[in-house]
């Protein structure tokens, strides 16, 4: 008798969007978001009331007005980008199951996994190529959850990162070079990363280590000289110290040398969002305008484009491991 075909599914996460540009929206988003332990990790008390009497409020209208200006007509660009994304991996791996979910917002880490009941084997993809306890363990955290309220547990296979995996590098340095190709090279190459608390790093948190290794494994790809790039951190909040250099401030020291155009991606994030189309090509550049410098040019997130999509196929195909 011919056994049945095993159950697989991979699941690709990814963090998360409101589903409106609206206050009331990403209050409700940025609640979920800023409630979890592994991103802030204050005594409960105190930061409950911080975050529903002080930071909300103040916050929520804010952030929405921002996403309002990036808004597509399908929807949030990471859900946009992260919802094509799973679909032409789907393509590219016809014998496994393709779905995505989000860790915060919709579609639910438990919701999508609800829909496969039976399975055999999961395969878990978060869509962080480095690892930090704020992202991908947080992932880990609703995958566990998800199963110790089930009897039933497949066998599951978590991918922590895939910063150093050559499919993603030949990705990365493609995009780049294609840019190059179509707008010439700036005087500098910033690659900037998400920041955490440094508090989290001298932890143990591996991210700040992920993040340069990856951006000094593609300035060697390039071909860059040590005064040709630089390793910025973004996305700061709050009043203690995350990883530095900072983003906005290393800008606003080009901007006063008078460099005329610097080009800066964002390797951490795999689809573009509000903190690539928002925050970096439109407030971070006119940091540097404001300090002085001309133009500063992003260069765009992988999203759904072919070689991305071949990319995320070999990682899962490896499991993470560089072959």
């Amino acid at each position: 008798m011919t056994p049945a075909p095993r159950k697989t599914l991979t699941l690709l996460v990814n963090l998360g969007t409101p589903d409106d540009a609206t206050a009331g929206a990403v209050r409700r988003y940025l609640a979920e978001f800023l409630h979890d332990y592994r991103v802030v990790d204050l005594s409960r008390w105190l930061w409950c009331i911080l975050l529903h009497f002080i930071i909300l409020p103040i916050r929520s209208g804010r952030v929405a007005r921002n996403y309002a200006k990036i808004w597509h007509a399908e929807g949030s660009p990471l859900l946009v980008h992260s919802r094509r994304l799973a679909e032409n991996l789907q393509h590219q791996m016809p014998n496994t199951t393709v779905a995505l979910a989000m860790r915060y917002g919709k579609p639910a880490v438990s919701e999508v996994l609800d829909r496969y009941p039976d399975l055999d084997e999961l395969t878990v993809l978060p869509l962080y190529p480095q690892y930090s306890a704020t992202t991908s363990g947080s992932v880990f955290d609703a995958i566990s959850r998800h199963y110790q309220a089930r009897e039933r547990v497949p066998g599951i296979r978590f991918i922590a990162d895939y910063h150093r995996h050559p499919a993603w590098l030949d990705a990365m340095e493609a995009r780049i070079r294609s840019h190059w190709d179509l707008h010439g090279r700036g005087q500098r190459l910033l690659f900037s990363f998400h920041g955490i608390p440094v508090r989290f790093a001298e932890r143990g948190d591996p991210y700040p280590q992920q993040c340069r290794a990856g951006a000094e494994a593609l300035a060697e790809r390039l071909g860059l000289s040590a005064d040709e790039w630089l390793l910025t951190f973004q996305s700061r909040f709050g009043r203690e110290p995350w990883l530095q250099p900072y983003t906005d401030k290393t800008l606003e020291q080009l901007g006063r040398d008078g460099l005329a155009s610097v080009d800066i991606v964002c390797p951490g994030f795999a689809v573009d969002c509000l903190e690539t189309l928002e925050e970096i090509a439109v407030e971070n550049a006119h940091v540097f305008r404001d300090a002085g410098g001309g133009e500063l040019r992003y260069i765009s997130a992988l999203n759904e484009e072919p070689g991305h999509v071949a990319a995320l196929a070999k990682v899962l195909e490896s499991g993470g491991q560089a072959a």
